[in-house]
């Protein structure tokens, strides 16, 4: 499935305000992979998509596959280039208790060896059983658990990156989840936190990261469809898939 969708007022008002010496008229092409349990996919795909290619020019293929599974192996990753021809690997899946490691290694080398990636959500406890460590460094946290969910009032920490430009200060989540980062990996760095209602302790919920040669960035945030839908969050994200592609100043 490909979606190509470009609002020249977006472009005008958003990416060229926005982005470094790369073309910022030549289309992006982004692989978006999904499925999984847990979470409304139909929505958040076809929602996620059409907002991020309102914000940039983004040519979108889907992958959503694995129905309600928890330990889904795609055959996507049986091809080692099977990130080649994009610019960008959006993870938006949920699959916990697929722990082989050699399939993992799969995944994270094309990253490592290059391929720019953002992570949302449930992505970051894809493959939580796994005893190896591959893809919580590829995305920078580590984290088994979650608190309930709630409207988590959130703190911007590097008020200096790109990637925050225009977000708001003390921005408060949709009702959501917040997930407890247990380690932030030496390469990544936090961009906002969020307070833990039940401790009190602050996590990150927006971040980056450096895992090989790739720039990621991550989000725990979007468990809900409300978080999805909300214009604060599909910004960030935008900015998110610009700044790891290089097109972010």
């Amino acid at each position: 499935m490909r979606n190509l969708s470009i609002t020249l007022l977006a472009l005008a008002t958003f990416v060229l305000s926005g982005c470094g010496k790369n073309d910022v008229g030549a289309p992006i092409h982004a692989l978006l992979i999904t499925g999984g349990c847990c979470h409304d996919y139909d929505f958040q795909k076809q929602t996620l998509t059409t907002a991020l290619s309102q914000r940039a020019p983004i040519d979108w293929t889907i992958v959503h596959e694995g129905g309600d599974s928890k330990d889904f192996q795609s055959k996507l990753f049986n091809n080692p280039k099977w990130s080649a021809e994009y610019d960008v690997v959006v993870h938006n899946e949920c699959y916990a208790n697929t722990a082989e490691p050699a399939y993992i290694s799969k995944v994270v080398s094309a990253h490592k060896a290059g391929t720019p990636a953002i992570v949302i959500h449930c992505a970051m406890h894809t493959y939580r059983a796994a005893e190896v460590d591959d893809w919580r460094e590829f995305l920078g946290v580590t984290t088994r658990r979650h608190d309930h969910q709630s409207h988590y009032p959130t703190t911007i920490v590097d008020p200096s990156h790109p990637i925050i430009a225009d977000f708001p200060t003390n921005w408060v989540s949709p009702m959501d989840e917040l997930y407890i980062i247990e380690k932030l990996w030496p390469n990544a760095k936090a961009l906002v936190t969020g307070k833990s209602e039940e401790s009190g302790e602050s996590h990150p919920v927006f971040w980056t990261n450096e895992y090989g040669k790739a720039r990621v960035f991550g989000t725990t945030f979007g468990h809900t469809n409300e978080t999805i839908a909300n214009p604060d969050f599909q910004d960030i994200v935008a900015r998110g898939i610009l700044w790891v592609i290089g097109r972010l100043d």
